[in-house]
């Protein structure tokens, strides 16, 4: 005879993404307070049960399954779930490791990856300073003069942030303190985060943990510079387009409206959301400049051709978008040669929905 043994985390992921999906904040706090009450691992009820019920939302939301408005009303529950981890009697730990600044990169407004990241190392036993997100490069070097971290933890998970997160990294470094990095902007083999000189890298906040307690993290080159990181900026592509992005968006979006009288028909609201996805057309070109990356931008434009498929937007409508822009930028042999390789992926890649049903 066999006996089936049930967990405490056995049912919380459903439940708590039942809670948060209802828009339930009590029954998702209450269900946490009960798992943990009930013997569950804190670190296992915020990496393996709050985080992926988090990245289950992002998905949801880019299937177009979930709205705007309940995708932030479900992060806004999942950082109260974390909230009442942090809270729980059974996980006060008292600091004996080592002193870690947690922050996100400026501009960079999903905090939850590197809240998760913060509770963590406390529960290992750090003394954890949370920043929070969008964190001003000059405050976090300010926060370090004052307090004097062992290393800097730095989240990102927008990619056109890269260069934000490159001056960041180097103001750290010349500050003395190492940084680690992490989050989906670094690329899933961290090849950003090598690119742009960071001390360290790791995939998820358990790497993160375990590559902070394995070794003291190297002190930073004192004389290093971001033109050491990236040669090839000395094109000014990069320069150039990430400062003349309103008038390509203006240029684009004229084209567009001259190609297709449809768009004129256009409401507000439209016109909006148009002029939105080519100023991230535009950003992320920039970004895949600054990087040298053009993959980088072939991954963008995929995603966005899924999310508009969700919505009943054929993936072709971007293609007019790149040629336009290709001929503002005919000059410039990196620029097009990004826009070229993304058009073409766009065309022989079979696209669906973002998202999975779960």
């Amino acid at each position: 005879m066999t006996m089936d043994f049930v967990t405490p985390l056995d049912h919380l992921p459903r439940r708590l993404w039942d809670a948060v999906i209802d828009g339930d904040e009590h029954a998702a706090t209450g269900a946490v307070r009960r798992a943990l009450d009930d013997g569950a691992d804190p670190e296992g009820v915020l990496l393996d049960v709050i985080a992926p019920v988090q990245g289950r939302v992002g998905r949801e939301w880019a299937a177009n399954r979930i709205s705007v408005a309940q995708e932030h009303a479900a992060t806004a529950i999942n950082e109260r779930a974390v909230a009442a981890v942090a809270g729980h009697p059974a996980v006060r730990t008292e600091p004996t490791l080592g002193r870690i600044t947690v922050a996100c990169v400026d501009g960079e407004w999903h905090g939850l990856p590197a809240r998760l990241l913060a509770e963590v190392l406390r529960l290992r036993g750090w003394y954890v300073d949370y920043l929070g997100a969008q964190v001003p490069t000059p405050h976090l070097v300010t926060h370090i003069h004052r307090t004097g971290p062992d290393a800097v933890a730095l989240s990102g998970s927008i990619a056109t942030r890269l260069p934000t997160a490159h001056a960041t990294i180097t103001a750290c470094q010349a500050a003395g303190t190492p940084v680690l990095v992490g989050g989906a902007a670094f690329g899933p083999d961290g090849r950003h985060a090598r690119l742009l000189g960071a001390d360290a890298w790791a995939p998820d906040a358990r790497s993160a943990a375990d590559e902070l307690a394995r070794r003291p993290l190297p002190r930073p080159r004192p004389d290093h510079q971001p033109m050491d990181d990236l040669p090839h900026l000395s094109d000014q592509e990069y320069t150039y387009v990430a400062r003349s992005r309103p008038r390509l968006v203006r240029a684009v979006f004229d084209g567009l409206e001259a190609a297709y009288p449809a768009m004129r028909g256009y409401d507000e609201l439209q016109r909006e959301h148009t002029a939105e996805d080519l100023s991230h057309i535009v950003e992320f070109l920039a970004t895949a400049l600054y990087t040298d990356d053009g993959e980088l931008f072939g991954e963008f434009l995929l995603w966005t051709a899924g999310v508009l498929a969700a919505r009943g937007v054929p993936a072709s409508s971007l293609l007019p978008a790149l040629e336009l822009l290709g001929r503002e930028l005919q000059e410039f042999p990196r620029a097009a040669g990004i826009l070229r390789a993304g058009s073409a992926r766009l065309t022989r890649t079979p696209l669906t929905t973002a998202g999975t049903t779960e």
